[in-house]
């Protein structure tokens, strides 16, 4: 597939890039984008919620009153989870969510969620460029020059650029990654995704195999 080249006023260039069939033209493969989402999704669980059993409640241990003749059921501790302040029966406990995926999968999967947007035209290719400043005004106005100010979009970028990644930082639906960080989830939840003529040759290189 091949993509005209935009500058960064939303210019053509009057260059083009071939997507690689081999990435942006697979046969997608549904559940694999399943699975890695969820894993991308679990990784993200802190896993940290916890909640006291009886034994760790603190308080008497102490009968609460004789065991016959109050007409009413027995009862031994005030950390009964029957009572109001006592432990939680079968309550959550700190736990990992994460869970592995085989590389080649979590490479069917960034393919397939690739085809995908350049199936639905919602891949758009960029000149390479980089902003001399840390200015979010910057990144407004590119933005705003390729008409997609209510659009959720990311931006990959072939290397770290932080007067990028920071001017963009602070702005809503706007998210800036690596293409070597690259991952399904990211791809998915974006409308359109901006890729640079450099990000396209290290993304070919990385799942063109």
């Amino acid at each position: 597939m091949e993509i005209k080249v935009l500058n960064i006023s939303g210019k053509e260039t009057g260059a083009t890039v071939q997507l690689p069939e081999a990435v942006f033209g697979i046969t997608p493969v549904d559940h694999a984008i399943y699975l890695d989402v969820k894993q991308y999704l679990a990784n993200q669980r802190q896993g940290t919620h916890k909640s006291k059993q009886r034994n760790e409640i603190a308080g008497s241990t102490r009968k609460l009153y004789k065991q016959k003749g109050t007409g009413g059921a027995r009862a031994g501790s005030i950390k009964s989870p029957l009572f109001n302040g006592g432990g939680r029966v079968f309550g959550p406990q700190p736990r990992d969510y994460s869970f592995k995926l085989n590389k080649k999968l979590k490479s069917l999967a960034r393919k397939s969620a690739l085809t995908y947007k350049a199936q639905d035209n919602n891949v758009v290719v960029l000149e390479d460029f980089t902003f001399d400043a840390i200015k979010t005004k910057n990144y407004i106005n590119l933005v705003s020059a390729l008409n997609l100010t209510n659009e959720k979009t990311l931006l990959v970028l072939p290397a770290q650029d932080n007067n990028i990644y920071l001017s963009a930082r602070n702005i809503q639906k706007v998210k800036v990654t690596y293409a070597d960080q690259l991952n399904t989830y990211d791809v998915l939840n974006c409308g359109k995704l901006l890729l640079t003529a450099g990000s396209v040759k290290t993304i070919e290189e990385a799942f063109a195999k």
